[in-house]
């Protein structure tokens, strides 16, 4: 009977390690993911920030050329709406920018909770310990001890200590 609860206990301390082992590479590779979306992300608003500035560059070169052949001189009004369109695409770039870095920062926060989640599930060596402390204190039971001879000494007056 001994040894099939032994044998209880050593399971459910290696199942107890092997859980939290698990856990913790799961939420390791989760936060690896998060971060490499991260950067996906910024590489891709990158992107999008160039193809938004080649395209605001394209928009100016042609008002230009339009402005140009039209013979309007480029001072007063043409150039107000040019300054103007300029400004906007700045804006739409920013925008793509701001976009990107909240995304970032939430990926990011992604990875550290998964990180502390990890670090969480390998804690799980304290509930090891205390399946194996409570499956070998289900294996003692003081009723069946052995015991060896009287002892040399009286009991103690009241069932107390000495």
């Amino acid at each position: 009977m001994c040894t099939l609860a032994l044998i209880g206990t050593a399971l459910s301390v290696g199942g107890a390690l092997v859980e939290g082992q698990q856990s913790r590479q799961m939420a390791d590779y989760q936060a690896k993911a998060h971060e490499l979306q991260a950067r996906a992300d910024a590489q891709a608003a990158a992107f999008e920030q160039g193809q938004e500035r080649h395209k605001q560059d394209l928009l100016l070169s042609q008002a230009r050329a339009q402005a140009g052949a039209s013979g309007v001189a480029m001072a007063g009004s043409p150039t107000e709406v040019l300054a103007a369109n300029a400004r906007q695409g700045q804006l739409d770039i920013k925008a793509i920018q701001y976009g990107s870095q909240l995304r970032q920062n939430n990926l990011t926060t992604q990875a550290a909770i998964s990180r502390f989640s990890g670090r969480q599930a390998a804690a799980s060596i304290f509930k090891a310990g205390g399946n194996l402390v409570s499956g070998l204190s289900g294996i003692y039971d003081p009723s069946k001890a052995v015991t060896f001879g009287n002892s040399a000494f009286p009991p103690a007056p009241d069932g107390g200590l000495y």
